[in-house]
């Protein structure tokens, strides 16, 4: 199992509401096209109309949208009455309105469907958004009426969400520089333009390298152990690229991760991970300069702030508090996987003995022989297992559960706006009243324009006020093995737990009922927002589900038990592998989260430094290395946060043993998580609301069970930072 990327957050700015647009200042040429983000939506649900909108539409938008949001700000500001919730805070909540119609579309197609015309826009719109951000978080007036009501939040008898939203506005203006004096606060604003200059580049860089790599085969012989859909997979993009009767393997997961784990051309199999482990490292599109750009832009916005370090900044913000308490978890995690490593490895160092084999397993093996003993161990070939979770079938899947579990139907919109002629759109209700619940897309196949990974976002957030309310638009993108000329897309046992990851986070967007924005859906402490998209990753597999999903592609044919049985048996196969590497990307986070850089440093020599501290098996490597670490390094979202996946993992697993112990689909767990977590938000406090669902706090103990790992006396739970 794989941690998959973050819901997408929007960076900087989530405080507006959507209410009706207000007349904005810019022209607009009623004989010609109409900028569609200058009116409101006539769509169903507000879908953002995509096929009207134009490259020259973003930026005119984004301007009136600054416009818009200044003059609103500057009303809350000259407002001569005593500060209260609703004519500050809920007045911020609504502001906005043209901006985040922009900038949530922009956001969202720059990942999911780039091209050199949004390249050269986002050139403006990042530092511009950046700019109209810091404006607002370091105007003085704005400050001081959100801290009039702080101080005096215990004595307005306010609501628990009112009064955390509160509290969460001040924390957000203090962190963003609105204590700081006039000169700091200029020198925190040229900080935030150039991280989002350099994160803008660091993305670049690292969709070119990505695009930019491939393997081409022209032997056919050097295709050996690749399943057929690989291998056809292949021959469809040597052709597209004009290379008929070869084949051509690319970085993208559906590529690379195939190649790995079944070609027996060991020399292919270095070629691939050694294109993998030194991607965006090399040429035009070298992320390394760029990274020690950015740790030098953090620790100065660091101590600007007065942190210690970045890692500081970035953790007081969440659940963990410190970084102490994440390497404490992730120590707890990290020793017993490499323990489990160390047998894994003896199990296919012995397999590749028996065969002949001439070498130690090294990194580019792994996969291979993971796969090899598993065969050998369980009988099971995941090759023919995927012929049961063709895309369309694990759809059915996700929706089953939602509504076996939330009691909500999925009904596809063929006729609704959609930003790719692959997007599909869905129309979600109350399976018992027909009540609008909420709008779901899904984009699940590679491209050239979209990046690597899978996330979940919103084009429009939810609310809840008296009797008006806004219901959310959730999409979720993956980049899934496509469908070729001969069978559908089939599924790896990863992508099928990746879907239901991202679906997730989706119903995380689509069943919340906060009633303000700022804490609805995925608006939760980062360290919390993985708890849904995890624990629904344990129905994917589950029996009592598999049965009604998992149909053989051809036949048509249910799972047969047998097989659910080898894949119950297996499910702890490699995991000392999965989990060290991902373990450790999170503990090379938090090293990259101590540093105070002010001088350029050998960012691979610093890896290498933190892999041998930590003891890191020779077999493997970080699962993201700092070039291609786009969680860290292509925005602040993940930024000595990567460790977040494991401790929402911890309440993940402790939380699914209820369900296991009560009946996976049984109606009162169900609604106990429904109504704490999914609906709640971050309108409370986050470990609050899990002990409201589970009865208990959690502990790493139910994580290691299901990992299939032991705990481990007297843990070395302080790496070094190597500073």
């Amino acid at each position: 199992m794989q941690p998959q990327l973050e819901p997408m957050k929007y960076p900087l700015l989530t405080i507006a509401a959507a209410a009706l647009l207000a007349s904005c200042g810019g022209s607009v040429n009623k004989d010609a096209h109409e900028n569609p983000f200058l009116s409101e939506y006539t769509t169903p649900y507000q879908i953002p109309p995509f096929e009207e909108i134009r490259y020259e539409d973003y930026i005119p938008a984004l301007e009136a949208g600054i416009s818009q949001k200044k003059a609103q700000i500057d009303s809350i500001t000259s407002n001569p009455d005593e500060p209260t919730f609703d004519n500050t805070i809920m007045a911020l909540e609504r502001s906005g309105e043209i901006l985040e119609k922009v900038a949530i579309v922009f956001f969202a197609l720059d990942e999911s469907n780039s091209s050199d015309e949004m390249v050269e826009i986002a050139e403006k719109f990042y530092p511009a958004y950046s700019a109209i951000n810091d404006e607002i978080f370091m105007n003085d007036a704005l400050f001081q009426r959100v801290k009039s009501l702080y101080d005096r939040r215990d004595d307005l008898a306010l609501r628990p969400d009112q009064k955390r939203a509160i509290e969460e506005y001040y924390k957000q203006f203090a962190r963003n520089g609105a204590l700081l004096d006039a000169e700091k606060k200029e020198q925190l604003k040229a900080v935030n333009t150039e991280l989002s200059e350099l994160y803008l580049t660091f993305n670049k860089n690292l969709l070119n390298a990505t695009n930019d790599f491939s393997i081409v085969v022209a032997d056919s012989a050097r295709l050996a152990g690749l399943p057929a859909s690989s291998v056809a997979q292949a021959a469809e993009e040597a052709a597209a690229k004009g290379l008929d009767g070869q084949w051509v393997f690319t970085l993208h997961a559906p590529s690379r991760l195939p190649l790995l784990q079944y070609a027996k051309d060991r020399d292919l199999r270095k070629q691939m991970y050694e294109g993998y482990t030194t991607l965006a490292t090399q040429g035009q599109n070298n992320n390394l300069p760029v990274i020690n750009k950015i740790l030098k832009a953090r620790t100065k916005k660091a101590q600007l702030l007065g942190y210690e370090n970045y890692g500081s900044y970035m953790t007081e913000n969440v659940m963990a508090k410190n970084i102490p308490t994440a390497e404490n978890l992730l120590m707890q995690i990290w020793q017993p996987a490499v323990v489990k490593v160390k047998e894994e490895v003896a199990e296919m160092q012995a397999l590749a003995d028996s065969e002949g084999a001439d070498f130690k397993i090294a990194p580019w093996d792994y996969y291979y022989y993971a796969e090899k003993v598993r065969q050998k161990k369980y009988d099971l070939d995941e090759s023919k297992v995927r012929e049961y979770f063709a895309v369309d079938s694990v759809r059915k899947g996700i929706f089953t559960m939602a509504e076996r579990l939330y009691n909500v139907k999925f009904t596809e919109m063929p006729d609704a706006p959609k930003y790719y002629p692959e997007v599909t759109v869905y129309d979600v209700t109350d399976a018992t009243s027909g009540e609008h619940v909420a709008v779901f897309m899904t984009d699940y196949f590679p491209r050239a324009s979209k990046r690597q990974g899978a996330w979940m976002s919103e084009f429009k957030g939810s609310w809840q006020e008296g009797d008006s309310s806004s219901r959310p638009i959730i999409y979720n993108i993956g980049n899934f093995t496509r469908p070729t000329a001969d069978t559908p897309a089939l599924l790896t046992l990863d992508e099928v737990e990746t879907m239901f990851h991202e679906f997730g986070h989706g119903l995380h967007g689509m069943l919340s009922r906060a009633p303000i924005k700022s804490q609805a859906g995925t608006n939760v402490d980062r360290d919390f927002v993985e708890l849904p998209s995890q624990i629904h990753e344990h129905w994917a597999l589950e029996p009592e589900l598999l049965r009604q999903y998992a149909h053989h592609y051809k036949t048509g044919e249910v799972i047969p038990d047998e097989l659910i049985a080898k894949l119950e048996a297996a499910a702890t196969h490699n995991q000392g592998f999965t989990t060290a590497e991902l373990a450790g990307a999170a503990l090379l986070d938090l090293q990259f989260g101590k540093l105070n850089v002010t001088d350029d440093i050998d960012i691979e020599a610093f890896q290498a430094q933190v892999a041998d501290q930590l003891g890191m098996p020779q077999e493997l490597t970080f699962r993201y290395r700092a070039p291609y670490f786009k969680h860290i390094f292509g925005s602040d979202g993940y930024a000595s946060g990567y460790y977040t996946y494991l401790w929402a993992e911890v309440l993940d697993t402790d939380g699914f043993e209820l369900f296991k112990e009560k009946g996976i689909f049984d109606p009162e767990t169900a609604k106990k998580f429904k109504e704490n977590i999914l609906e709640k938000g971050g309108s409370e406090d986050p470990m609050e609301l899990y002990v409201k669902f589970r009865g208990h706090e959690p502990s790493v103990d139910a994580l290691l069970r299901n990992r299939g790992l032991k705990p481990i006396k007297n843990l070395n739970v302080n790496p070094k930072s190597g500073k």
